[in-house]
């Protein structure tokens, strides 16, 4: 199957903790996703949330390198990827050194989505400048890069200054694990196709995209726009391939879902030019996540010959 396939971890359903805030949660839902067939599990990056967001609809997430090291232990071939960590919330170095130590004992199984981020009041928790963020995304993935060598490297960003540091063991993946560029503006576009290796978009209602603070996504030609804009951006700047198009979840497991519309769905990003995508698995029982993971494994995953 090249049209990869990943699922979002339940673990931020804090208010079922006896379901999904456990060790055994990790186990039973981690090997039931690789045992479906997905490609990757995924988790998000909220360490500290307002209150005001939480309360008006906005979800908890738990420490995405915790949860993926605890996920990569259970597993074998399922890929670790977050969805998305929040780039400039954390010195590069501390992340390049989190993410060569995971996908160095995971086998190479890290895949890193990252993002601006759009909370103010998380960013003024963690006493860095939110208007700065779309330049320190840029700052830190060059930074990133340059640590993931194993060679000696000097970097001065904003605030830090290495002057002749060196990190090992490197990544298993080489150069690097994969970075997929979320975010939905122009700017991200060009992040993509500059520094990345695949545009991580969400495919979301207006509604959405306006609380996160970035470029509505809902139609077809939006999406066909996009991938445009990235190809002839490539071309001006000598990127011989534009990056690949790795959505997040844009189909929702719930009620009486039907695999045939999944396999459609699927199938109709993949002839615009998308190479991956998602699903979302809604339920409040463990018992019924796995259930349903291992259904779409056998009527979705299964059958997708494209």
């Amino acid at each position: 199957m090249t049209f990869t396939l990943s699922t979002t971890l339940p673990f931020d359903h804090i208010q079922h903790p006896d379901e999904f805030v456990s060790m055994d949660a990790v186990h039973q839902c981690a090997k039931a996703i690789e045992q479906a067939g997905f490609y990757a599990g995924t988790v998000t990056d909220h360490p500290v949330p307002s209150a005001r967001w939480l309360d008006s609809g906005g979800h908890y997430a738990q420490d995405p390198f915790v949860m993926l090291s605890m996920v990569g232990a259970v597993t074998t071939t399922l890929r670790l990827q977050t969805n998305i960590l929040v780039l400039p919330y954390r010195n590069p170095f501390i992340t390049a050194r989190m993410v060569s130590s995971l996908d160095r004992f995971t086998n190479g199984r890290v895949i890193l989505g990252l993002g601006a981020g759009y909370l103010k009041a998380e960013y003024k928790a963690l006493g860095v400048e939110f208007d700065n963020r779309n330049d320190l995304m840029d700052e830190y993935m060059k930074a990133m890069k340059l640590a993931w060598t194993g060679e000696d490297f000097e970097f001065e960003g904003t605030g830090y200054k290495a002057l002749g540091n060196r990190m090992l063991p490197t990544p298993v993946q080489t150069p690097h694990p994969p970075l997929l560029v979320g975010g939905n503006s122009k700017r991200a576009l060009r992040r993509a196709v500059e520094l990345g290796d695949a545009w991580h978009p969400f495919f979301v209602p207006k509604q959405v995209t306006d609380t996160a603070r970035t470029a509505n996504l809902s139609e077809d030609q939006d999406i066909l726009d996009a991938i445009a804009y990235m190809a002839e951006h490539a071309q001006k700047i000598g990127r011989e391939t534009p990056p690949k198009v790795i959505a997040s979840s844009t189909f929702s497991l719930q009620g009486n879902w039907s695999a045939q519309e999944a396999i459609d769905h699927y199938a109709h990003l993949k002839s615009m030019g998308v190479d991956g995508s998602g699903a979302s698995i809604y339920t409040d029982s463990r018992t019924e996540y796995c259930e349903q993971a291992l259904k779409f494994g056998e009527d979705v995953i299964a059958k997708i010959d494209f």
